[in-house]
């Protein structure tokens, strides 16, 4: 009858957090992959992660058995199609997490309160929550948009380095959704510094004619998130700006402390 082995193999390490070692390696070479962009090769992980390639090849090999991680003709490795449906279930789940917060913000603005996301080049919306004002704003979740013409797209880019910026840019090109649309790389780029500097994001009239948003990023979060609020250009005023924004700012502090708690 054989006997059991003492040596204990990597797949099987405990973790110093307690966890299994190979899982957290295999999962933080997935993040590495989507920060490079999505496409790496082997010695390329090796020198972010600090693994030795023998242990990187074993854990991608597993990972494109599973369908996470597909290896292209070029020898590089991609992020897999079985991706995109844990991510679109995850999108799902943190627009319902986020829903009570966005709930708390219509109480207290009286306008309408979204959440998005950066997915690649272009803004999701991933919930909402509407005014209880027969005059109210409303985008239907899982609407995409570009980034230039929108608040949270502003909020969400001002955390970019502008290279990285004006390469989206160049990709997504800068169409006029009004007359008051951005359309030039300076021009957003300059709006991205005013973001910076006050802390929140304003579309006045840039998406749609008659309303306006204000938006910040929510703090630390595990995707690029931010918030907003919009209504007519009527009652989002400067004045009521003012008193907006420190709403917003708190509900994404509250909203970034929930999710990390959370685990998400």
């Amino acid at each position: 009858m054989p006997t059991s082995s003492a040596s204990t193999t990597d797949s099987a390490k405990p973790s110093a957090a307690g966890g299994v070692q190979s899982l957290e390696r295999a999962f933080d070479l997935l993040e590495r992959m989507a920060d490079a962009g999505g496409e790496v090769g082997l010695s390329e992980l090796s020198a972010t992660s600090g693994l030795p390639l023998p242990t990187i090849h074993r854990l991608m090999r597993t990972l494109v058995a599973c369908g996470y991680v597909r290896q292209q003709a070029n020898r590089r490795y991609a992020l897999g199609p079985r991706l995109i449906r844990l991510g679109e279930s995850a999108s799902r789940l943190l627009g319902t997490w986020a829903r009570p917060y966005l709930a708390r913000l219509v109480e207290e603005t009286g306008e309408t309160a979204n959440m998005a996301l950066l997915d690649g080049d272009e803004i999701v919306y991933v919930a909402q929550v509407p005014s209880k004002h027969s005059m109210r704003m409303f985008t239907e979740v899982g609407r995409r948009v570009l980034p230039h013409s929108t608040g949270v797209g502003k909020a969400l880019l001002a955390g970019v380095p502008d290279a990285e910026v004006r390469a989206l840019l160049s990709r997504t090109g800068m169409p006029a959704a009004t007359e008051k649309t951005i359309t030039t790389p300076e021009g957003f780029l300059a709006a991205l510094d005013d973001v910076r500097r006050l802390g929140y994001a304003v579309d006045d009239n840039e998406q749609e004619i008659g309303v306006r948003c204000l938006a910040v990023s929510v703090p630390d979060s595990p995707t690029a998130a931010a918030i907003s609020i919009s209504g007519p250009a009527g009652r989002v005023t400067e004045a009521a700006t003012e008193k907006i924004v420190p709403m917003l700012q708190h509900v994404a502090v509250e909203l970034s402390q929930a999710l990390a708690s959370s685990g998400a």
